[in-house]
């Protein structure tokens, strides 16, 4: 639990106190300082709370980083795992995939040089 969210809640209560007191003796200034004490603790409760959210959420991140951090090994290992089980299941269509891949490889290396366009110079 944040500070603030303690030290906001304080105010409001005391707030609320003051407030009670004021409409108690008929106090038009008492209850005017009541309401903004406990409307400021209202706001800094709410930023505790904003700030205790965004440390969770940054605690939940980094734990996911961590695991998946932890487990890419594993993860690597059973990708390889299905893809040669894939292989062995249907050999024919893994020889047409590769070789598929490899004449688009080609095709691609092979391709002449660009050449910059022509200058056209104008003298005059």
């Amino acid at each position: 639990m944040d500070k603030d969210r303690i030290v906001g809640s304080a105010k409001e209560f005391a707030g609320r106190a003051e407030g009670a007191i004021g409409d108690m003796a008929g106090d038009a200034q008492t209850q005017a300082s009541g309401k903004a004490r406990e409307a400021a603790g209202t706001v800094q409760n709410i930023y505790g709370q904003a700030k205790d959210a965004v440390r969770d959420a940054a605690d939940t991140a980094t734990n996911y980083a961590k695991d998946a951090y932890e487990n890419s090994g594993e993860t690597l290992r059973g990708g390889s795992q299905a893809i040669s089980q894939k292989v062995q299941d249907n050999p024919l269509g893994a020889l047409l995939v590769a070789g598929g891949i490899g004449f688009a490889l080609a095709l691609l290396m092979s391709r002449p040089a660009r050449r910059p366009p022509p200058r056209w110079r104008y003298y005059g």
